[in-house]
């Protein structure tokens, strides 16, 4: 009973949580009925984790000295499990948030981002059937168009998402690299027409995507992660489980590791969908 009790508080706190979060989201005019504070708070409300597990299996940028990832167990118990351990990684492995930082010096370092930054409407652009016959694919504005003819207009301050289907290939990191003979890696992105849009255009909070990188593998120089990055927007890469969302009128929580002075950083991504 004890933990039952310990339970339902738990789902109570964190309803009220996403409650509140619902809540920064809605304009001062927005009427809020009854019945959806009644869903909100009875526990129906559908949150989806963006998330993959950070391990030692987690696909990486390729590199001569392999899986940048370790993991030691520190303390343990009888059976092996830790009890405490300790990780090494590099900012930008596994789910992660590029911070603008990143790509563009004296811009916002993970940990300057702002809650607000981090709580934004996503918008999910579903182009997996061009993915699937076309690694190479990149994000083109007449897809960001397509999308508002079926939904209306980005919000302004949205998360834009890039569902290419690409998680399915993880955690295969053979597949999920896809390098050609030349050691070439092959998977879609933005284009620099799509990303300037979405900056310049619609104002959005960032954008993501479910593969190693905003920019194609093709791409050089990375001038995806420039414009975005350099107009102080932040990126996700690496985000799972798009294929579980709606392409319209999901939440985003937005939860990176506070590195001061960071980069960017894994980061906990959740869908609340009201």
């Amino acid at each position: 009973m004890i933990r039952l009790s310990q339970h339902n508080a738990c789902v109570k706190f964190l309803n009220a949580i996403f409650l509140l979060i619902f809540l920064l989201g809605c304009s001062s005019n927005t009427k809020i009925s009854e019945d959806r504070f009644e869903r909100l708070f009875s526990g129906k409300m559908t949150v989806i984790d963006l998330t993959h597990s950070l391990s030692n299996t987690t696909p990486y940028w390729p590199n001569k000295n392999g899986n940048p990832f370790k993991y030691d167990t520190l303390f343990a118990y009888k059976s092996g499990s830790p009890a405490m351990g300790a990780y090494t990684t590099p900012e930008h492995f596994g789910t992660h948030l590029d911070a603008p930082i990143h790509s563009a010096d004296g811009l916002a370092s993970v940990d300057q981002l702002t809650a607000q930054e981090l709580f934004a409407p996503a918008a999910v652009i579903d182009v997996t059937a061009q993915c699937l016959n076309n690694a190479d694919y990149q994000l083109t504005k007449a897809d960001i168009l397509i999308w508002e003819k079926e939904y209306g207009r980005l919000p302004v301050g949205c998360i834009v998402l890039m569902y290419t289907g690409w998680s399915r290939k993880w955690p295969d990191q053979i597949s999920y690299t896809n390098q050609d003979d030349e050691g070439q890696m092959h998977f879609p992105g933005y284009s620099v027409e799509a990303a300037n849009f979405l900056v310049q255009e619609r104002h959005i909070n960032g954008i993501g995507i479910d593969n190693l990188s905003v920019d194609p593998a093709m791409a050089g120089g990375f001038p995806v992660h420039k414009i975005v990055n350099g107009a102080g927007k932040l990126q996700l890469e690496n985000v799972a489980n798009l294929h579980l969302m709606p392409l319209s009128g999901a939440f985003l929580i937005i939860a990176p590791i506070k590195l001061k002075g960071g980069s960017g950083g894994q980061v906990r991504i959740f869908a609340a969908i009201p």
